[in-house]
């Protein structure tokens, strides 16, 4: 329930915001990952009219464990329609799954309601908001999976001791949750990457 006074709009922004990674969050990864990762989102930040590399996201797709088919439909050029049904079908999976408080339930069913939509501005290539909207669907999956937890600062410390290609995707999570101006100064087609590494790893968890 809304605390009196807060608006939905500014609810979300508030999960938005506990669900991003403060920068001492890159401390926690792994040793044999920090670099790759780093790469991808720098700790501090991106100097002025930068972004992620297409070279950066390849890399981190490794480690990530979804090279294969993130190679494979990038060679394609497009999100191929496999590809997001079973997505779409694996996340409902995944949501249905989690248990949760009779208080609750309606948010797993507001989620669920977020599916479509975002599958289709990524049909529609709009991905800067995909992006914003693939955010707020993480944040809300995370919640559902581990409850205040998941607001914390040391949620992706939290996630890399369960195991550490999960903590490495609620990293990442919380990366894309995080300043996102870098949207504004690289091609589509990078945008388009960064959500193919979520896609590809909850298609296939």
């Amino acid at each position: 329930m809304l605390c009196k006074g807060l608006t939905i709009s500014c609810f979300i922004c508030k999960l938005l915001s506990m669900f991003s990674c403060p920068p001492c969050a890159s401390k926690a990864l792994p040793r044999e990952y920090r670099s790759t990762a780093e790469a991808l989102f720098p700790p501090k930040g991106f100097s002025a009219g930068k972004g992620p590399t297409l070279k950066a996201i390849k890399s981190f797709a490794n480690i990530l464990g979804v090279a294969e088919d993130y190679n494979r439909l990038q060679e394609s050029g497009q999100a191929e329609a496999k590809l997001l049904n079973h997505f779409q079908n694996n996340l409902d999976l995944l949501i249905q799954k989690t248990w949760v408080e009779k208080g609750d339930e309606a948010r797993k069913e507001k989620l669920q309601d977020k599916v479509t939509p975002f599958i289709e501005l990524i049909e529609k290539e709009n991905y800067g908001e995909a992006l914003k909207e693939f955010g707020a669907i993480l944040a809300e999956l995370a919640y559902l999976f581990f409850g205040a937890q998941s607001q914390k600062d040391d949620f992706a410390e939290y996630a890399l001791r369960i195991d550490p290609r999960m903590g490495l995707f609620w990293w990442y999570g919380g990366q894309i949750n995080a300043e996102r101006t870098w949207v504004n100064h690289v091609d589509k087609s990078v945008i388009y990457a960064i959500l193919l590494l979520g896609i590809c790893y909850l298609t296939n968890v």
